[in-house]
């Protein structure tokens, strides 16, 4: 968890629906990355890591995990570390006291795996209790009755290994009957597979086909299993598969959904980023120019967004707009340099490199986009992301002598573990017809270096003429007029026109008419009309969505670093046009005349929710010289990883002397930004439409890290920093006194909000805010030394 700095342990956070299901309290990451240790030559830390795993880890665990993500993280992570001690111990450098104790974990762990395979198809059940199995009522798992094709088919090359390790059949067989079954239960006429089966049946539930989620790594261990195992039946079956693929799905440089009994007709009109592998893939295929022209596609998108977006549609526009650091781009771009040698991806391989940097790169490490169009982040760092994406970019500029082993001599599972190509006994003769353009070599497929640059001109221009920014809602009075829930008054109308309003446990409310309560039949007419302009009202607040702000902490030890995902205002300054930062404030609530207007002036005023309207409170900070305002959620748990964008609307009158802008934190969200002011005392925030770069200037906050790293001389003299310092404004960190307090609840789909505790108006006092510049610069000081010592240190 790179934001709070501190690891995720199942059950002690709360939970996040299947993403949890890859964490089984097994050091998840230390696992993952042991063989990382080795390809980066940290032989020492790598042996100091096993016997931590050794030591440390059990997987007798009553707990319930995804059998796919244990599989390629913990199952494969602990081959990848038998394979590495192997080669270390045969060379005599280091592990000369390993007796194969990660092997013996890995059995172990497969056979907790195995119970998952008890169905009639061979298919495994998607989870399994690592303590109890499947089927009993103690296991919590076993009554699911489909799976995605990737969860089943992606189990061959662990558990082929894992048999061929030990001498042991058994997990091999079941890894093949699951092949199996995938293979016949293809539609025969488009050869083809869906997304989503029974595993009891072997009915498809997802006729969708693609070569993305859910399906994306079947077909590279098809692949990879004739290049581990020497089976040539794997590689017919992809030939065949692969065929249809580049029939149907392919269509240069996109790559669309079909539906398999339907295979000329689109499914969907965007694509999810894990089919960022394929070019890879087609590069081992040897199927060269298809690759170039989806990866250049790929590129394009990225450089557009920074990141990869989790979904985008046709026209390149972001449609989920998460990257949770995912390494399928950079494992392409490795690929393909491979086989071209091509300079142009390493330039491809740069841009990720420095875009991990500038916008993922965080104190604890590196965070998880929440938001690719704002630069938000996610208290989140998968180990994929040291398993596989540090590990391809490392590879890709890498040179020969840079690299401990030749890592020709190992296949890359799907979470880039290195699995040694020793481990084929096969010694049938194989059919030659299976090789058509594999292994090409490329100088005699493209005797002229401009040619792969003619088929990437047209789809770099296509990517440039899309992706237009949006236009962005301003808006303006409201059809319901006046009306506001916590007015006695508009209730007492309600009333009388027969309209019920019912409060919600969300905090929303719902609006019911009985005409025949109207105390007449005018009344009634009246309650009628009002209920026609309120939905139009709402369905008009529906239709003009917002994209997401950003709440950027900019000052030390941050530097910009930790970005947060804001929910936008429909009033008050549109900061698609102009950025906003550098504040002092503390929580308020916000819904009276604030009697210290002094302490708000030229800052940005924290605000707690609830008790007002939003545009209420907006009008009041505004009155008291606040130049914007933070709402934070005050339900407990609330997150933007959960809950969908918040979008503070008005109150059903004209907001257009509302002018500074207003952003809304989850609870989740504002605690971080809370935090920060506890620990730190002096905090500077930016609000913007999306993170600014740490790489510019902006005269809003201190020089950025990068540049304080360089050369301490670049800075501004000791007499100018200390005028810095004194004319710069922060947010204070003083706690409000929090009662509670009885109030009416107001309506909440027009920016109506939940009840909350009233927060006491605090009181200034200089001494406790107050630091001296001597201790300042002291910090300061400090913290430049140890940004110099970490440009030194190796990533």
């Amino acid at each position: 968890m790179p934001l709070t700095c501190r690891g995720r342990v199942r059950g002690l956070e709360p939970s996040r629906g299947d993403v949890d299901d890859a964490l089984g309290k097994f050091s998840l990451t230390l696992i993952d990355t042991l063989d990382t240790l080795v390809l980066l030559n940290k032989t020492a830390e790598f042996e100091e890591a096993v016997k931590r795993v050794l030591k440390d880890v059990r997987l007798d665990n009553d707990i319930v995990v995804s059998v796919f993500e244990t599989n390629i993280r913990v199952l494969g992570g602990l081959l990848g570390g038998h394979s590495m001690a192997v080669m270390l111990k045969e060379r005599g450098e280091r592990m000369l006291w390993y007796q194969d104790e990660l092997l013996h974990m890995a059995k172990d762990l497969g056979i907790r795996l195995l119970p998952a395979f008890n169905t009639s198809s061979g298919l495994p059940y998607p989870r399994v209790n690592l303590r109890h199995g499947v089927q009993g009522p103690e296991t919590r798992t076993g009554t699911e009755t489909d799976t995605c094709t990737a969860c089943a088919g992606t189990i061959i090359l662990e558990f082929a290994a894992l048999s061929r390790f030990t001498g042991d059949p058994v997990f091999e067989a079941h890894a093949r009957r699951a092949m199996d079954f995938l293979w016949e239960k293809r539609q025969r006429n488009s050869n083809l597979v869906g997304k989503t089966i029974n595993i009891h049946s072997g009915e498809w539930v997802c006729r969708d086909s693609g070569v993305g989620a859910g399906i994306d790594s079947y077909y590279e261990y098809l692949l990879k299993a004739y290049i581990l195992l020497g089976d040539d039946q794997f590689l017919q079956r992809f030939n065949i598969h692969y065929a249809s693929i580049m029939k149907y799905i392919s269509q240069p440089p996109l790559l669309l959904d079909v539906h398999i009994h339907k295979p000329l007709l689109p499914a969907r009109t965007w694509m999810d980023s894990l089919l960022a592998f394929f070019p890879g893939l087609q590069v081992l295929k040897g199927d060269i120019r298809p690759a170039i022209e989806t990866h250049e596609m790929l590129y394009q998108v990225t450089k557009k967004h920074n990141f990869l977006p989790e979904a985008f549609t046709t026209d390149f526009r972001v449609h989920w707009a998460q990257h949770p650091l995912r390494p399928e781009f950079a494992e392409s771009t490795y690929f393909l340099y491979k086989a071209t040698r091509d300079p142009y991806y390493l330039e491809a391989g740069r841009t990720v490199l420095e875009n991990l940097n500038r916008f993922a790169r965080v104190p604890c490490g590196f965070a998880a986009m929440k938001d690719v169009r704002t630069g938000s982040h996610e208290d989140r760092m998968d180990s994929f992301f040291l398993a596989e994406t540090f590990k391809y970019l490392f590879l890709l500029f890498a040179e020969e002598d840079d690299l401990p082993f030749d890592v020709e001599d190992y296949v890359f599972t799907t979470e880039a573990h290195l699995l040694p190509l020793s481990l084929s006994m096969a010694t049938e003769e194989l059919d030659d017809s299976n090789f058509e353009w594999t292994c090409p070599n490329t100088r005699l497929l493209f005797p002229d270096p401009a040619y792969p640059r003619n088929f990437r001109e047209p789809i770099r221009s296509a990517v440039d003429k899309s992706c237009p920014r949006p236009r962005l809602f301003r808006s303006g009075s409201s059809l319901a007029q006046d009306f506001m829930a916590n007015n006695p008054e508009h209730l007492e109308l309600l009333r009388r026109m027969g309209v019920n309003l019912i409060h919600l446990k969300d905090g929303r409310v719902q609006l019911v008419q009985h005409a025949t309560q109207a105390v007449s039949a005018v009344a009634a007419e009246d309650g009628m009309r009002f209920m026609q302009e309120m939905m139009e009202l709402s369905s008009q607040q529906q239709k003009e969505q917002l994209p997401p702000r950003a709440v950027q902490i900019i000052s030390h030890p941050f530097f910009g670093r930790v970005v947060l995902t804001a929910g936008p205002a429909q009033f008050g300054m549109d900061l698609s046009k102009s950025n906003l930062g550098v504040s002092r404030s503390k929580p308020y609530t916000g819904c009276s005349e604030l009697s210290n207007a002094e302490f708000v002036a030229g800052r940005i005023a924290l605000l707690q929710r609830g008790q007002c309207m939003f545009a209420e409170k907006a009008r009041n900070i505004q009155k008291a010289g606040a130049i914007g305002g933070i709402v934070i959620d005050d339900n407990e748990g609330s997150s933007s990883d959960t809950a969908p964008l918040f979008q503070m609307a008005g109150d059903g009158r004209s907001t257009d002397d509302v002018t500074l802008p207003l952003l809304f934190l989850f609870h989740k969200e504002g605690n971080i930004l809370l935090e920060a002011l506890k620990e730190h005392r002096e905090v500077e925030v930016l609000l913007s439409e999306k993170a600014r770069d740490r790489g510019e200037e902006t005269d809003m906050r201190r020089p950025n890290a990068t540049e304080q790293a360089k050369d301490l001389d670049t800075l501004v003299d000791l007499e100018t920093f200390q005028e810095y310092l004194k004319s710069s404004i922060f947010i204070s960190p003083q706690e409000p006194n929090i009662e509670e307090e009885e109030s009416e609840q107001p309506e909440a789909g027009l920016g109506e909000e939940t009840p909350a505790s009233a927060v006491e108006e605090p009181v200034e006092d200089d001494d406790a805010n107050s630091q001296s510049v001597d201790s300042l610069m002291a910090d300061w000081q400090e913290d430049l030394e140890a940004f110099k010592q970490m440009e030194k240190d190796e990533l």
